[in-house]
């Protein structure tokens, strides 16, 4: 892993909200439980460096969607919590690009890798990522402050969340992003 630059890297925490805790909580199983504490490692790593921070969070459109505004599954989990001055970005959609001003607030700070985290692996983060590499950004996904749920495919076959994400992180390495771990992304944090 090349040596990531404060001043040209962002850490892009996608979609970390209450919702998941109470998917959860209705009995949908997940991989990575430890998920959430590695994107608090790497928050506390950016902020102790001076780097950005750009949070995004999903609005749910659809009636009952478990990320509605107005419900109990929007607000941010306390661990991703922003801090003051740190970009919030709200979108509507799975990309985190469309719809949004994520772009041009990237290449106005001249920000060239994206480090991102979140949930979940096979939707928005996927999505996110792969906009990010086609649109020329060093994108560098972190599996294991990543996470997915268990999914009955359309043939109602049973799929883990390990298999998915496994499978996820097959698809996105090399042609969209970097597949990397907290551990190397804190040690490769440079000023």
């Amino acid at each position: 892993m090349k040596p990531l630059c404060i001043d040209r890297s962002a850490l892009v925490v996608v979609d970390v909200q209450k919702g998941f805790d109470n998917l959860e909580k209705a009995g949908m199983r997940r991989n990575n439980p430890d998920a959430v504490t590695q994107i608090s490692r790497l928050l506390a790593a950016f902020r102790s460096k001076g780097a950005l921070v750009i949070h995004i969070r999903h609005a749910g459109l659809a009636p009952n969607s478990a990320f509605r505004q107005d419900g109990s599954g929007y607000p941010v989990q306390e661990a991703a919590r922003e801090a003051p001055g740190e970009s919030v970005i709200v979108k509507f959609v799975n990309s985190a690009f469309i719809g949004t001003d994520l772009e041009e607030l990237l290449r106005r700070l001249n920000i060239q890798t994206l480090i991102i985290v979140g949930a979940t692996t096979n939707h928005c983060v996927e999505t996110t990522t792969r906009m990010a590499g086609n649109l020329g950004f060093d994108a560098r996904l972190v599996q294991d402050a990543t996470w997915t749920f268990d999914r009955i495919g359309p043939d109602g076959a049973n799929h883990t969340a390990e298999d998915i994400h496994a499978m996820t992180l097959v698809n996105l390495s090399e042609e969209f992003a970097e597949i990397v771990t907290t551990s190397e992304v804190i040690e490769e944090l440079c000023t």
